[in-house]
């Protein structure tokens, strides 16, 4: 409450995106976003650092020559080797309207015999842009590359121009700006796995697919992504929103790495999925109903465990508010008898409006029930006469209180995946809900293979 400045701004930052997004997607395209997100420059800068270490590996790799065998004293070799490799700068920067810029400085070690050294420096200038293939997948792409190699110190009394030269034959200039993407830490097969599906419960995946190659701004790398479901690997079909994501624009000098965003329409999907897999139905056997409804003796002419199952009769619905959220369930309360076969004598349509909890943990999304705060009963259908709605109440409302918030929170206890690439986890995590959207600024954190974490602020 106490930052009406802080939040102007960030509102006020939030509209160019929303345009930006809505931009991504032809006018004439049946498929609109229903999420998206932005690489800040921050976040570039952290990619840029992180990718050092492994730039400065390959570089190594490709250039440095194998140790040779000594030379013979009546032949010795003066040929200049490549013996050591250190990356002294790396960075990315984004270009407006283009792409990204990535400049490399690396000081090589070069020796030739018998002792003369040498350093040479290599800097390379590239300009990077992502692109959509035609399989639909985001691809990164070199559009200009620059290298240059000039020689900073040296012990040799020979020609530096003709050492030079010799040094150019060794370093395949073709080659390093061919492959130069590859110096990153996100090379294409990372920027595939952003598509990839993710499970949310055995039966059900999300997968989120981007609409169009990024767009720069000043602000960032902006994507829009429409969300698809599978249930039992089926693309299930789901309600149209009404109107196309509008995202409001961050503001202008973020400190998170990435801003993730989604829309209400996005949460609808996902519970209309769930439903949609049969994961919000439930069943459970209870005692008291059968104490309390007289009439089931004249049904059944023997003692059968009373059971309530709980189905959808219709797709939920999901309302984002300024610091809310809400899911609306429409349910169909079933009353029956039998383990085996089951005798419905009773149904109850049963509308119930929970708040949710959203929370984020690596890279998953975590949906609780925190309360329910509404629940609204109808007698549908009785085989044993008529019921008060007082009772209806009495029997049903403590275990709609108690089942509800269970299903649900035991459905998606493991979260469900955010948008992101291989190798790298969310951290400093802030969860805002507006209305019509959620906003989720964090910051990158890259998952080291020897299991632990690298982080850069």
């Amino acid at each position: 409450m106490g930052r009406p400045a802080r939040r102007g701004a960030g509102m006020a930052m939030l509209r160019t995106l929303s345009v930006l997004l809505s931009l991504l997607v032809p006018a004439h395209s049946t498929r609109s976003p229903d999420c998206g997100g932005i690489l800040t420059p921050s976040g570039l800068r952290y990619l840029a650092e992180v990718s050092k270490p492994h730039a400065e590996s390959v570089l190594r790799r490709d250039l440095v020559a194998p140790p040779a065998p000594d030379p013979s004293p009546t032949s010795p070799s003066s040929r200049n080797q490549i013996t050591s490799v250190k990356v002294d700068k790396f960075s990315l920067t984004l270009i407006p309207d283009a792409g990204m810029r990535l400049s490399i400085e690396a000081e090589l070690g070069v020796t030739s015999a018998p002792s003369a050294t040498k350093e040479m420096r290599l800097s390379i200038l590239a300009d990077l842009h992502v692109e959509m293939n035609p399989e639909g997948n985001l691809e990164l792409v070199t559009s200009d590359c620059k290298p240059t190699l000039e020689e900073v110190q040296s012990t040799e009394e020979t020609d530096s121009k003709s050492s030079g030269l010799d040094i150019d034959k060794q370093i395949n200039i073709e080659k390093i700006c061919l492959e130069v993407s590859k110096l990153l830490l996100f090379p294409n097969e990372r920027l595939m796995s952003l598509a990839a599906p993710f499970p949310i419960t055995p039966s059900c995946q999300v997968q989120y697919l981007p609409l169009a190659a990024p767009m720069y701004s000043e602000q960032g790398i902006i994507i829009s992504l429409q969300t698809t479901f599978q249930v039992a690997g089926t693309v299930i079909p789901l309600p149209v929103s009404p109107v196309p994501f509008i995202m409001p624009e961050p503001a202008s000098s973020s400190p998170s790495h990435l801003i993730l965003a989604f829309s209400e329409h996005f949460y609808t999907s996902l519970f209309s999925a769930l439903e949609e897999s049969g994961a919000l139905n439930s069943s459970l056997t209870t005692a008291t109903l059968a104490e309390r409804i007289t009439q089931m003796g004249s049904l059944f002419q023997e003692d059968l465990p009373v059971v309530l199952q709980a189905v959808t009769r219709s797709a939920p619905h999901v309302v984002l508010e300024e610091g809310k959220a809400i899911v609306q369930l429409f349910l169909t309360a079933q009353i029956g008898a039998g383990s085996s076969l089951f005798q419905s004598f009773l149904s109850v349509n049963v509308d119930v409006t929970a708040r949710l909890h959203l929370s984020v943990a690596g890279t998953r999304m975590i949906i609780s029930v925190a309360a329910i705060e509404d629940i609204e009963l109808s007698l549908a259908t009785s085989d044993v006469g008529p019921i008060l709605a007082a009772l209806l109440e009495e029997l049903f409302l403590p275990t709609i209180r108690e089942e509800v918030p269970a299903q649900i929170n035991g459905v998606l206890r493991q979260g469900v995946s955010l948008p992101h690439i291989a190798s790298f986890t969310y951290t400093n995590v802030n969860i805002t809900i507006h209305k019509d959207y959620v906003l989720i600024p964090c910051n990158l954190q890259l998952e080291a293979r020897t299991g632990q974490t690298s982080t850069w602020k």
